[in-house]
């Protein structure tokens, strides 16, 4: 396996520059893994399959995830590239290679870690700031026209959003300088987690049912569904800074009754 992921890579570089593969690879490889993992979600929805795994009974229109298609594609053309395009000079500064040998597992895994952590803290703070009442209203709201989260709707968030928040995912590689492997994971797993974060479903087979603090679908379709000052749940991807600062409360309240009404139900 090791064999052919270095062959792979050695044609990569070999027909590639390090400017081309960092920008418009990053930009292809974000938009195929991003639609992919996101786009089924739609189609679940609108067959009305796995019911019985959906959050909210509620469906999105099909004019309403069309119009999250068109905005996404906008969005990513007009403002993610032109931010990969404009950091390049940034990670390359910091040391961002591409070239052989490539970084082992044990660095791979530590540096992926370490940009969760950072993440995380910036995210929560980030969005809490962003549901103040005057953020809320005029960028905020945006993202939460979907009460009814699915899996593309991740991303969909006004300009300045993508911009401020965003910047708590790039944070962490921008000033470790990794090699691209390693940001294209990073790029990858932080992707797929917010696409099963926003996809409306809970599965047996979501991460939140084996990862600890993990915070996954049915904590962040929470989030969604209360008004802004009232709906904690700020967390991206671990939930231990709500937990730390009290915002959760609400969320851990509803579930607790709710396993109070099934223990109820089952000794009847």
């Amino acid at each position: 396996m090791a064999f052919v992921i270095e062959a792979c890579w050695t044609y990569l570089i070999t027909h590639f520059s390090d400017f081309q593969l960092a920008c418009i690879g990053s930009f292809i490889l974000h938009e195929t893994v991003f639609f992919l993992s996101g786009l089924p979600f739609i189609y679940i929805e609108r067959a009305g399959w796995l019911k019985k795994y959906k959050i909210q009974a509620k469906n999105n229109t099909t004019e309403a995830q069309e119009k999250c298609i068109t905005r996404l594609l906008l969005y990513h053309l007009c403002v993610n590239l032109p931010v990969m395009l404009a950091s390049y000079p940034v990670f390359s500064f910091m040391g961002m290679r591409s070239s052989l040998p490539l970084p082992s597992w044990k660095v791979i895994s530590t540096q992926i870690l370490f940009y969760f952590i950072v993440e995380d803290f910036i995210f929560y703070w980030g969005h809490r700031i962003l549901h103040t009442k005057w953020l809320y209203k005029h960028v905020h709201s945006v993202h939460h026209e979907y009460a009814t989260p699915f899996g593309l709707t991740s991303e969909y968030a006004h300009p300045a959003e993508i911009l401020f928040l965003g910047f708590a995912t790039i944070f962490g590689p921008a000033i470790t300088g990794p090699h691209l492997i390693t940001l294209w994971l990073w790029m990858v797993v932080r992707v797929l987690e917010t696409v099963e974060a926003h996809c409306g479903y809970h599965f047996p087979w979501s991460p939140s049912n084996f990862l600890p603090l993990y915070g996954g679908s049915d904590f962040h379709d929470y989030h969604h569904r209360l008004i802004y000052t009232k709906s904690g749940n700020y967390s991206s991807t671990f939930v231990y800074m709500d937990w730390i600062f009290g915002t959760d409360h609400g969320y851990r309240k509803l579930k607790s009754l709710k396993n109070e009404e099934v223990a109820e139900f089952k000794d009847n």
